[in-house]
């Protein structure tokens, strides 16, 4: 037996299939809370985790023979990599599972925005019939501008090809990422040119509330703004601001700074958010599909298959 592993959360069983055929026994509890986690953790080799809770420094001491987490999803701020990589341990993550789905919404919410879909179908429903007013944009012609060009935003630009968009793309960390699908350029070409947003960056310290009221300011166009990244990059109330100044056109936002009720609706911003026509919200599912349920799963035991522990 190479070691246990410990599921704390909600993983597609292929999962565990792939890898009990690798050796290594597997634990499957989705509903184990985290103080019986603490109670039993030490007698793991690998834990496999959604969002349920952080795993932190309290879990990580109380699992002395860790050597592996497996995050069943894209982003790894719910773990405190520092304290990982201190005490080699692997964290293994799934972005290539849902990267598809994320391009897929992102593109949605972008037609919804530019076509008043939602506005127009709840008129309907309400007796109102009005052209006029729900004339929409089309896309070809437009330039997308796209933060982060990792899996996300490369699946999303991918999505575009179709469009007749310009495409264009900064990412900070990378250089030299020009391709069929965008073309590499510095955020200074991002305000000049955009006509649509779109994030697709992790939260880190540097990130966290990066999309200010500043952050819109300098945009020299009207834009539609979308992110499904993290809620935490972006500040709502500076969304809600750029839409009254005329900055924004619509947002359509998956995510949120605080996210599930009931605190979502204890934010000072949650009445104008709701109330706002030119909002589309949807509740942190761009990368949450049936196909990307197995994919992420699927994804993280081929990197568990290659994971170079003893």
């Amino acid at each position: 037996m190479k070691g246990k592993i410990l599921i704390v959360d909600d993983l597609h069983p292929v999962f565990k299939e792939r890898a009990t055929a690798q050796g290594f026994q597997v634990d499957d509890f989705p509903n184990i809370t985290r103080q019986e986690t603490l109670d039993i953790i030490a007698n793991y080799t690998g834990i496999a985790v959604r969002t349920k809770f952080r795993i932190d420094e309290e879990l990580f001491k109380a699992a002395p023979n860790l050597k592996f987490v497996a995050r069943a999803g894209a982003g790894l701020d719910n773990i405190d990599e520092a304290y990982a990589a201190a005490h080699n341990i692997h964290l293994m993550n799934a972005p290539e599972g849902n990267c598809d789905a994320v391009g897929e919404h992102a593109i949605g919410m972008l037609l919804s925005l530019a076509n008043n879909f939602r506005q127009a179908d709840m008129q309907i429903r309400q007796g109102t019939w009005d052209r006029e007013g729900n004339r929409g944009w089309e896309l070809k012609g437009k330039t997308v501008g796209i933060i982060g060009y990792g899996f996300m935003g490369s699946s999303f630009a991918r999505k575009l090809s179709g469009f007749g968009v310009k495409v264009i793309a900064y990412d900070k960390y990378k250089t030299g990422f020009s391709d069929a699908y965008a073309t590499e350029v510095s955020m200074e070409e991002i305000v000049k040119h955009s006509d649509v947003l779109s994030l697709h960056i992790p939260l880190t310290a540097e990130t966290r509330q990066m999309v200010d009221d500043e952050y819109f300011f300098h945009f020299k166009k009207p834009i539609f703004f979308i992110s499904t990244a993290r809620g935490e990059v972006t500040s709502t109330q500076a969304v809600l601001n750029a839409i009254a100044s005329g900055k924004i056109m619509g947002a359509a936002l998956d995510v949120l700074e605080v996210e599930k009720f009931p605190k979502l609706a204890e934010q000072a911003w949650y009445p104008a958010l709701v109330n706002s026509g030119k909002v589309l919200l949807t509740p942190h599912i761009a990368g949450w599909t049936f196909d990307s349920y197995r994919k992420i799963s699927e994804v993280l035991a081929d990197k568990l298959q290659a994971l170079p522990i003893a």
